[in-house]
């Protein structure tokens, strides 16, 4: 290692690199992994699945049940210990929660995940409780369990028990609570990432669930179920199908649909892709399978240099072996020898790897979004796993070379007559191709991934999304202030546009019906996903009428039966045309209620999910009150002015309640998160395997120059100019980089393509993206290259030649 320090801080260096890479994504991957790990029922805990299905075919599966479902199946089957439900606060985006101290300043905080729980929770779940009792934690109505981040944030140092809250929820009304519990979320993530759970009883939602009696509609509620221990999970499941027939037959029919219940074990609900969503947007498997494969090859790329260095250098080792098989080496000697040197190496390697990990942990989480930690104390078993990993990679990386090299002929070694073979330079040249197959693959991914991200940032959604400020309606306060803030504000030249509304795209939308064109029936209808809006709210969206008209103050026929649907919509119910559905109706059959409602407009389809969703039947309502959301369309200018404008507006119409705002592109874009993560990782380890990949391919040029010295100096000698020696030492490897590209490309597409698939609308791959990776392939190559080459090519030929 002292002899070579040049190659030896490239194999070390490209080791510990291609270890740090494996490392860290194995800290992810077993942070994905262990969701839900902390629950002492764990094994026996299920969630109740629902598979939609009209005219025998799926439509769609959620995670959610209607209210008698948790009760009924406890009573139904004895295997069922316990069961509960949870309810999102799914109105809200943030949650108001109030302090009022009788000696002190009243605190206002706007807190996000909210929910709704049965006494029974804490029976199913396992919290650590800092302080009260899980045990009867939501027994009684109006209590609250809070996390311990948020008790701190509510009461610092001071106890929180007993204590009570003023909670302002759009879903679950403005009541006071009393704190029963705090609990400590740990570091074991857990697909419930809740801040505060709320007693059912109590709210207003106990009496819209009091109400629920069918086994059909409403279905909001995450219901889990607690198994007798050695339940065989598949055998209940089989049982769901006679327990439907019994309590939901009859509603079904009426409504035109059937479903079908299937149980979700707890460790699968967050890596499950049996469901769009539940409580917490689960985990891609895609997205793990292409981290892991990302640092498998990133760490077989740096073997793969350990390989190629050690086997090009073999002619400096050769005299050293032909002496110690002359004196008696076996070949099994040699080998543990250039294994224990390799093995050595590593584990030098290994001890920087972990440096490395610590340094760019925070940076990682920062990255991944993530609260992945790594302890000496705490993750003793983690860090013997890494070290057996260590010692894996320098056996693999060691092998290749030390049987190569333990296998010389002394006899030809000691008269000097050792050359590489043919076989040996192939098996060389093909390792330099596979390193750079894998990079071009990455590169071709990063390129992807951000073409697509960029697609999905930059789409035409259908509507205005740019200068949309958004204000949540979140207390009657609110609500009641809203016809006079926006009467205020449009007096002012900043704004083009008010409206409101009870959702807006980007966010979660719960409210849908079974709608059907007027002389058909339920079987023939169609999900379509509602909004509830006041007469201006399309208008400020931009959202575009191509036929009829939109919403508006002057059309004072309008009511609640009137209704504006999207194409998709027109198209769904069978429509000719947009113009041929005006004046129709769609109607709504629940429980035997028939509504009807008449289409006064058709708009252009947009985007209220993200891209990975197809556009689906959607309906405008016209709504006089309960607005949820206040949205701002405002002109591009001074945005902070405006938004004093606004506050200034809200305190004077609304004092008691805290002023909040979004952008509506921006909650747009945090569909996106995953996806943007994604992106970040795999651009970060791109670099990372090229550079990798650069220090070997620099090592291999450099060692070519060594070799070639004596020629180099002939040829400038004879008249060779710069140019023609850097063309002569860079054309081989050169090559090898096209090959790479050739190969990686058709590979990257497949790859690719199969990505792209889980979005509805994309950017397509065309040649344009593997012309760039060429490009960049081939320039990456010669620089790694060409600094060697130039640096040979201006050698002083006299030099050169006087060394050898």
């Amino acid at each position: 290692m002292m002899k070579n320090k040049f190659f030896s801080f490239i194999n070390i260096f490209g080791l510990s690199v291609g270890l740090a890479c494996c490392m860290l994504i194995a800290l992810y991957l077993k942070y994905e992994t262990s969701y839900d790990i902390q629950h002492k029922n764990a094994p026996n805990i299920y969630q109740v699945i629902t598979a939609f299905m009209q005219n025998g075919s799926t439509r769609m599966k959620m995670p959610n049940t209607p209210a008698p479902m948790a009760g009924a199946l406890k009573q139904e089957y004895p295997e069922v210990v316990e069961s509960a439900r949870l309810l999102k606060l799914f109105v809200d985006d943030k949650t108001i929660i109030q302090y009022n101290p009788a000696n002190g300043e009243r605190k206002s905080l706007l807190e996000q995940n909210g929910f709704l729980a049965d006494q029974s929770f804490f029976k199913i779940f396992t919290y650590n409780f800092t302080e009260g009792s899980p045990a009867n934690a939501l027994t009684n109505p109006r209590t609250i369990v809070l996390s311990k981040k948020l008790a701190g944030k509510i009461f610092g140092n001071q106890a929180a028990l007993n204590k009570v809250l003023r909670v302002n929820s759009n879903t679950n009304g403005e009541q006071d609570y009393t704190v029963t519990g705090v609990f400590d979320t740990g570091n074991v993530p857990s697909h419930i990432n809740a801040n505060f759970f709320l007693s059912v009883k109590g709210g207003a939602m106990e009496d819209f669930i009091n109400r629920q009696t069918d086994f059909a509609s409403n279905n909001m509620f995450y219901t889990y179920l607690l198994l007798k221990p050695g339940t065989d999970a598949a055998k209940l499941q089989a049982k769901l199908p006679a327990f439907m027939n019994k309590y939901a037959s009859k509603d079904l029919k009426a409504m035109g649909f059937q479903k079908e219940q299937s149980l979700l074990a707890l460790h699968d609900i967050h890596l499950s892709g049996e469901v769009e969503s539940n409580v917490t947007a689960p985990a891609s498997k895609t997205y793990l399978y292409v981290l892991f494969s990302i640092a498998v090859f990133t760490l077989i790329i740096a073997c793969i240099n350990f390989m190629n260095l050690s086997t090009a250098r073999s002619s400096k080792r050769s005299s050293e072996v032909g002496v110690r098989k002359v004196l008696g080496a076996e070949k099994s000697t040699l080998i543990r020898q250039f294994l224990g040197e390799s093995i050595l190496m590593t584990l030098i390697a290994f001890f920087f790897a972990i440096a490395i990990t610590l340094i760019l942990l925070p940076l990682f989480n920062q990255l991944a979004d993530k609260n992945i930690t790594l302890s000496f104390s705490g993750d003793i078993l983690m860090f013997f796993e890494f070290l057996l990993m260590a010692l894996i990679t320098g056996v693999l990386a060691g092998s290749y070379p030390a049987f190569y090299l333990s296998s010389f002929n002394p006899v030809k070694v000691l008269k000097g007559k050792l050359t590489n073979s043919l076989a040996v330079v192939a098996v060389r040249k093909g390792l330099v191709v596979f390193q750079f197959i894998i990079s071009v693959v990455l590169i071709v991914a990063s390129v992807v991934i951000a073409r697509q991200m960029n697609f999905m940032r930059t789409a035409d959604l259908g509507f205005a999304k740019d200068q949309q400020i958004v204000l949540p309606l979140r207390t009657a306060g609110a609500k009641a202030a809203y016809a006079a803030l926006k009467a205020d504000l449009q007096q002012n030249t900043q704004v083009t546009a008010i409206g409101a509304s009870a959702y807006y795209p980007g966010i979660f939308n719960p409210s849908d019906n079974l709608l059907y064109p007027e002389g058909k029936t339920n079987a023939e209808g169609r999900r379509t996903r509602l909004n509830y809006v006041d007469d201006n709210f399309l208008q400020t969206l931009d959202i575009k009428p191509v036929a009829g008209r939109l919403f508006s103050p002057e059309f004072g026929s309008d009511t609640n039966t009137s209704i504006i649907i999207n194409e998709k919509a027109v198209q769904e119910f069978g429509f000719a045309n947009a113009q041929a559905a005006i004046s129709k109706k769609v109607m709504n059959n629940f429980r035997g209620n028939t509504t009807a409602f008449t289409i006064v407009g058709v708009v252009k389809d947009f985007h209220y999910e993200d891209l990975h969703l197809p556009v689906t039947p959607y309906g405008f309502l016209l709504n006089t009150s309960g607005y949820n959301y206040m949205v701002i369309h405002a002109k591009p200018g001074n945005m902070t002015a405006m938004l004093k404008t606004i506050e200034a507006g809200w305190k004077k119409y609304d004092p008691n309640d805290p002023f909040d705002y979004t952008f509506l592109d921006d909650d747009f874009q945090k569909n996106y998160q995953a996806d943007t993560r994604l992106a970040g990782i795999v651009g970060y380890f791109t670099v990372v395997a090229i550079l990798i990949s650069c220090l070997g391919l620099f090592g291999l040029a450099a060692f070519s120059a060594e070799q070639r010295t004596k020629e180099i100096g002939v040829r400038k000698v004879l008249g060779a100019s710069v140019k023609t020696i850097v063309s002569l030492l860079s054309v081989d490897f050169l090559k090898l980089i096209i090959i790479s590209v050739i190969i990686a490309s058709p590979i990257a597409w497949w790859v690719m393509n199969k990505w792209l698939q889980a979005f509805a609308y994309r950017k397509d791959i065309d040649w344009t993206i593997f012309a760039y990776t060429a490009t960049i392939a081939i320039i990456i190559g010669l620089i790694t290259i060409g600094s060697q080459a130039i640096k040979a090519a201006l050698a002083n030929p006299v030099k050169s030649l006087r060394s050898e």
